[in-house]
């Protein structure tokens, strides 16, 4: 016996729903003198269905079940027979009971039940969560309730386009109006304009005969068999009898979920596949549409590619994209365009006959191909997948073609790619156009950031040579703090100690280090001692710093506009902050002439400074930071220069990405002062490197070299307690 499965989904809670999915079971049952199943699996009134037919609650439920059934015969205990010859089954009864029901428990249910029973009608309530999603994937109908009410009307629209995000059939969901009186002011073609979707049966108002029914523990068809209800019910099995709808429907390709398990596991938003969910038999297209390295032109003859563009060609027809409001950095405009541009993909997938569609029978291919394309034509593309990825820590796109990520700081190159150099241009734009910045050929290099203060950086034709060039050093959610770098093993617990009494002292502090070697990270967590009483001034060329304190003044550099004018570097910002009343001046990195108006601020009254710059060790960081106020261009000696370092920086942190991909503090000095023409340096702690283990870690530990700093009185004077043992030398 084929069995067919029948849903009924409410639109909106009270809808009639569950009287609806009672009498329809008995009229199949009466029309097909079969044995019909009537599966009670709302989430929050299951168990009416016991009171509608007067069972009150005489069997157990499918959550009691310790094991899922694998024959008719283990369901035995959960299956009650009403005097009709209904059959029902419940799938609980208290809410607290829902998290027992598994993905694996429902569909090995309705494999036990198959072939048992000519019908199947699920009373599925009006919530969508995994359970229902396994029903509706062996549904052969979803029938969607609704109410000719503007209210219930509104909600089963919102129903209706979360039953299709999920990518089911059109034709499959099919609409019911319940209680539509002789009389209304909302007309069927009204509620069908609204809906977007053709009513298949309008069902009479009878709440006389529903609440009569209702008293005698009975459904209505047994009890009023000639009431408006039943008569118009009759009227709907008629017309799906004649039009032949549930055999057309069983031959729809219905998409079923690849990954079911993982879903009610815990995974934030069914409708997105994890990675990786694409099966083993698609996957060489999708390494054809990702991998190819060496060519540089959208391959139109892949047809997955191919669909994608015919996808996006009909998508901008549709809706033009370039002309609405597309800020990524504004949550909310990004939230109503995305849902705007989802209906309209889905519509069009909906309508197109492409053998590659039919390829994609699971809902997470469909649902993966539904996300790339959005994110093709709203967000950064096949970046997004890494961007949401917490432990990738660096996006390094070399060309459309070929995109690292680094991980654990290892790099590794992914199969992503781009479609064109126009999308990754494209993706370009999004990021740089909101921060009033550009690039073009004029310009054709810019540095941002992204919405959660991710460092950007984009380079383009004519100086990248095989395309754009796209950079993005990602930021965790939340900055780390001294704790955090202790626990990571990249400072020891003395170390930390030690850098909070500093801060706490004033002194002025520099961190010094190679590209990506945490000297933002480390920036974070040593401003993050600073008072919260203190007014802090950051002055950055992209703002990253991420600080808890209250009372902070984030300044952010500006570059030159089309006519070349109006740029604001980080020297005019630093001489600005000088008039802005500071306590602290936290500059994020000095790399030119504003080396000189930091080292002035920290000489003139502005303690407790910090900045970062880039050099391989505390020596090459003084020579640097030298080579920087000669750009000023003031022609100064070069002992003036080097005694207004020496007055100016009393620390200077050192740190490293050492070869295991490991970020670490290697060295942390105190500058002592002059020594004839050389500024002499006193090392306080250190790393020693004592090689590499078998797994290909580095191994080492951190020192004291023993040496107290000249500047320990200093901690003693502010009331800042440090005890002097921390700086003995480690054996």
């Amino acid at each position: 016996m084929k069995t067919q499965v029948l849903a009924i989904y409410g639109g909106k809670g009270g809808v009639g729903k569950s009287v609806i999915a009672s009498n329809l079971s008995l009229l199949l049952q009466q029309e097909s003198r079969q044995p019909v199943l009537l599966f009670d699996a709302d989430a929050t009134s299951a168990g009416d269905q016991q009171l509608l037919f007067g069972l009150h609650q005489q069997t157990a439920t499918l959550a009691s079940l310790n094991n899922p059934p694998a024959h008719l015969e283990d369901l035995r205990t959960v299956l009650a027979k009403h005097p009709s010859g209904i059959t029902l089954l419940t799938t609980h009864r208290e809410i607290s009971q829902r998290h027992l029901l598994t993905i694996q428990l429902i569909d090995a249910t309705l494999n036990a039940l198959e072939g048992h029973f000519a019908y199947i009608v699920v009373d599925c309530g009006n919530i969508l969560d995994p359970v229902i999603l396994k029903i509706f994937e062996r549904t052969t109908a979803i029938f969607v309730v609704s109410n000719p009410e503007i209210l219930v009307i509104h909600q089963t629209k919102r129903a209706l386009e979360g039953i299709q995000s999920y990518l089911f059939p059109k034709e499959m969901i099919q609409i019911i109006v319940n209680r539509m009186p002789q009389k209304t002011a909302i007309s069927p073609a009204m509620i069908q304009a609204n809906l977007n979707h053709p009513i298949l049966a309008l069902l009479a108002e009878d709440d006389e005969g529903c609440t009569h029914a209702l008293m005698r523990g009975q459904p209505v068809a047994l009890v009023s068999p000639r009431s408006p209800l039943i008569q118009s019910c009759a009227i709907w099995m008629q017309m799906m009898r004649e039009t032949k709808l549930l055999e057309r429907l069983a031959t729809l390709n219905k998409p079923r979920h690849t990954n079911v398990s993982s879903i009610y596991a815990g995974h934030a938003d069914p409708a997105v596949p994890p990675a990786g969910s694409i099966p083993a038999r698609l996957l060489s297209k999708e390494r054809r549409l990702y991998s190819r390295a060496t060519r540089h032109d959208v391959d139109e003859d892949d047809p997955v590619v191919a669909l994608k563009l015919k996808i996006h060609k009909q998508l901008s027809e549709v809706m033009d994209l370039k002309k609405l409001p597309n800020d990524i950095y504004n949550p909310k405009q990004q939230a109503v365009l995305r849902e705007q541009t989802k209906k309209a993909i889905l519509d069009i997938i909906e309508n197109e006959k492409n053998p590659i569609l039919t390829e994609l029978k699971t809902r997470d291919d469909r649902t993966r191909l539904v996300k790339e394309i959005l994110d093709e034509a709203l967000g950064l593309g096949p970046l997004e997948e890494f961007l949401a990825d917490d432990s990738i820590t660096e996006i390094m796109v070399n060309n459309k073609d070929q995109i690292y990520i680094e991980r654990e700081g290892k790099l590794t190159l992914t199969p992503a790619r781009f479609l064109s150099d126009a999308q990754l241009l494209g993706v370009i734009e999004r990021i740089v156009t909101p921060l009033g910045r550009r690039i073009d050929e004029k310009t054709p290099y810019v540095d941002a950031r992204l919405p959660d203060g991710s460092r950007v950086h984009a380079i383009i034709p004519p100086l990248a040579i095989q395309g754009p060039t796209l950079t993005i050093r990602k930021f965790s959610k939340e900055s780390f703090t001294c704790r955090d770098l202790v626990q990571f093993s990249s400072m020891s617990p003395e170390m930390a100690k030690f850098f909070k009494a500093c801060i706490e002292a004033r002194l002025n502090i520099i961190v010094s280090g190679g590209t990506s070697s945490g000297k933002t990270s480390l920036l974070n967590a040593l401003a993050a001692f600073i008072p919260s009483h203190e007014r802090i001034v950051t002055v950055e060329d992209s703002a990253e710093l991420q600080l808890p304190q209250p009372h902070i003044c984030r300044l952010e550099a500006r570059p030159a506009n089309i006519e070349g004018e109006g740029a604001v570097t980080i020297r005019d910002l630093v001489k600005n902050t000088l008039r802005m009343r500071p306590d602290r001046i936290v500059v994020g990195e000095c790399r030119s002439a504003e080396a000189l108006d930091m080292l002035q601020a920290m000489n003139t009254g502005h303690d407790g400074s910090l900045t970062t710059l880039h050099a391989n060790s505390p020596r090459d960081c003084l020579s640097r930071l030298e080579t920087l106020i000669l750009m000023a261009e003031l022609d100064l000696p070069t002992r003036a220069i080097r005694e207004q370092i020496s007055s100016a920086i009393d620390l200077i942190v050192q740190t490293a990405r050492l070869s295991d991909g490991s970020r670490k503090i290697t060295s942390v000095c105190e500058v002592i002062g002059m020594e004839g023409e050389i500024i002499t340096l006193q090392e306080i702690f250190s790393f020693k490197q004592q090689g590499i283990d078998t797994q290909g870690h580095v191994k080492g530990h951190f020192a004291a070299t023993g040496m107290v700093p000249k500047f320990f009185e200093k901690f003693e004077q502010m009331g800042v307690l440090l005890p002097r043992q921390i700086f003995q030398k480690s054996a």
